[in-house]
């Protein structure tokens, strides 16, 4: 700014006999420059806010990804420092990809998504506090990628529910995506035990029954994964896809053939594929996690984390997932929903009980 005040001073000094029409036209330069380091300014405000913070991570999950093919000794400490690092050098990245951008040159190859894929992985997440709904969408289209949601009707952190009309944007946007979206059971039903006489004990989380064991017959059962299709199409007009996650994973032959029967086939996850984000952010601090997810994940498998969780002190999704993602990315990995998963393609067909 001070640059184009002084180029307009200067301008006027130099011919104080200028006619109107040059007045005029020197005006319309310093409206030029002015305008011109307006948006220097804006641009210089916009890599301090959400661009800075996602290059801070990119950068710390290309490291961690580096570290992770290291000595298990070695790999936790500069993963630790990977996520730790001061902004100045993460200012630095960003930056570097900036001066490249405005000269016209490639970026760095790390910052580049790999035009091969080493493997896939399916992130998957499960509602929760929602408390981290707004970041993980974001982070999915900042890097194109497509994942497969879980659905319950949570309480959340807004004080309303995740199936509430409330949410119908929110659901609407990720359909419109492309991402993959399945069931949960409506009211967070933990599978306590089969039941007699073919009955199934759960606990719901949520609803008129919260904190309490209910007996379900198998029929019932299938309600509960079957209500949250119900409430998908009212928020969205879309059907869900035909799969379901039991609440905490928990499920035995009978909850199976129950789903089974009413179209529905349970997704699980890969041992490596267990974020953590549940466990204490004490005994479990987010570069271990992050570390761990980078050093274990292999081409198939399928990752799971929540939408928030209201018992973690340090939430998972801000400090993990942007270097999750680039780190899988760097280590040439792709992503994709449950939809091409080799498991489930015939779940995906139209002879498919489900709707």
């Amino acid at each position: 700014m001070k640059a184009a005040a002084a180029l307009t001073v200067l301008a006027l000094a130099a011919s104080p006999a200028m006619s109107a029409a040059g007045q005029a036209g020197a005006n319309d330069g310093a409206r030029e420059l002015n305008d011109a380091a307006r948006a220097a300014n804006a641009h210089a405000r916009s890599l301090n806010g959400p661009a800075r913070r996602a290059a801070e991570a990119k950068a710390a999950g290309i490291a961690a990804a580096a570290a992770a093919a290291a000595p298990a000794a070695s790999a936790a400490a500069s993963a630790t420092a990977a996520v730790a690092a001061p902004p100045a050098s993460a200012a630095a990245v960003v930056a570097s990809a900036t001066a490249a951008a405005t000269a016209g040159a490639k970026p760095q190859p790390a910052l580049l998504h790999h035009s091969a894929c080493k493997g896939t992985i399916y992130l998957t997440f499960d509602t929760g506090s929602q408390s981290q709904a707004g970041l993980i969408a974001d982070t999915l289209n900042r890097h194109k990628i497509k994942a497969t949601f879980f659905l319950a009707n949570e309480k959340t952190v807004n004080g309303d529910y995740s199936l509430d009309p409330s949410w119908s944007a929110y659901w609407k946007a990720r359909v419109a995506e492309g991402h993959a979206v399945g069931s949960h059971t409506f009211d967070h039903d933990v599978l306590a035990k089969d039941g007699a006489n073919g009955t199934i004990l759960v606990k719901p989380g949520f609803g008129a029954h919260a904190g309490k064991i209910i007996s379900l017959t198998p029929a019932q059962y299938c309600e509960e994964i079957k209500r949250v299709d119900q409430r998908f199409v009212e928020l969205t007009g879309k059907h869900l896809d035909p799969i379901w996650r039991a609440p905490a994973g928990r499920t035995t032959p009978r909850t199976l053939a129950a789903a089974q029967a009413c179209g529905y086939a349970h997704v699980g996850w890969a041992p490596a594929g267990f974020s953590g984000d549940e466990l204490s952010s004490t005994a479990y601090p987010n570069a271990v996690l992050l570390q761990k997810s980078l050093r274990d994940l292999r081409d198939g498998d399928i990752f799971v984390a929540h939408m928030g969780i209201w018992s973690r002190k340090e939430a998972w999704a801000p400090a993990n997932l942007e270097p999750l993602i680039s780190g899988l990315e760097q280590k040439g990995y792709c992503f994709a929903t449950l939809r091409e998963h080799p498991d489930y393609l015939s779940q995906f067909k139209p002879s498919s009980k489900h709707p």
